[in-house]
């Protein structure tokens, strides 16, 4: 076991919560400003920054032994806060660059890539981690702790590393002066062996990628 799980498995529990929910709140004030959209030439550059601080909680909460709610089932919460203006804001904010092309699992062998959205994932990402928040301001620090691990696991740290991947690579096409233009000759099926996989795979990355990212490959229009 390395020193960072002896780490995690040592703190204190009330310690670690406020270290948790710290981060957490201060991602989700982060980029709901960025989604104000009042600068738009720094939004990928800051979100780079925010969801990489996000995913290094999300990592504390991996190495952490599994956490144990206080009830057996979960509490009500209420109504989950509504992220759909966030969505919006980010679709409008990041078009053409909202949508990328992802692999949910890479152990999961002969999967063809699939579309998805910068904006749908950082919306799905607060909504998962505001329903944490909610058990945290009720005092449920067990619960909310569980909640983000379990969510961790489950949804936001996946959908937030596939966010930082896409992330990443733009502020990389940019600085090192890569056109997007230059993805049209990309071949993300080159070690699929499956004719009929590999043909849509080439189908998705031609009409639902290339295309909102305005890169006009053969046959998109």
């Amino acid at each position: 076991m390395s020193d960072a799980t002896l780490h995690a498995h040592s703190l204190d529990p009330d310690s670690f919560a406020v270290q948790v929910a710290d981060s957490i709140e201060s991602f989700i004030v982060a980029v709901t400003e960025v989604a104000r959209g009042d600068e738009p030439d720094s939004a990928v550059p800051f979100l780079l920054l925010e969801v990489s601080q996000l995913l290094l909680s999300g990592g504390r909460l991996g190495a952490h032994e599994d956490i144990v709610p206080d009830e057996r089932y979960e509490p009500d919460t209420g109504p989950d806060l509504d992220v759909d203006e966030l969505r919006e804001r980010f679709a409008v904010l990041l078009d053409p660059v909202d949508v990328f092309s992802e692999v949910f699992d890479p152990y999961e062998p002969r999967k063809a890539p699939v579309p998805c959205r910068i904006s749908d994932n950082l919306a799905d990402i607060v909504m998962d981690l505001r329903h944490g928040l909610a058990h945290y301001q009720a005092g449920r620090t067990a619960e909310a702790l569980w909640w983000w691990q379990f969510s961790y696991f489950s949804n936001w740290g996946p959908t937030a590393s596939a966010t930082l991947r896409a992330l990443q690579s733009l502020v990389s096409h940019v600085r090192l002066d890569q056109p997007l233009a230059a993805l049209d000759g990309l071949d993300t099926d080159e070690d699929i062996t499956d004719e009929a996989l590999a043909e849509e795979a080439g189908r998705v990355m031609a009409e639902e990628i290339a295309g909102p990212l305005g890169l006009g490959g053969p046959g998109v229009r």
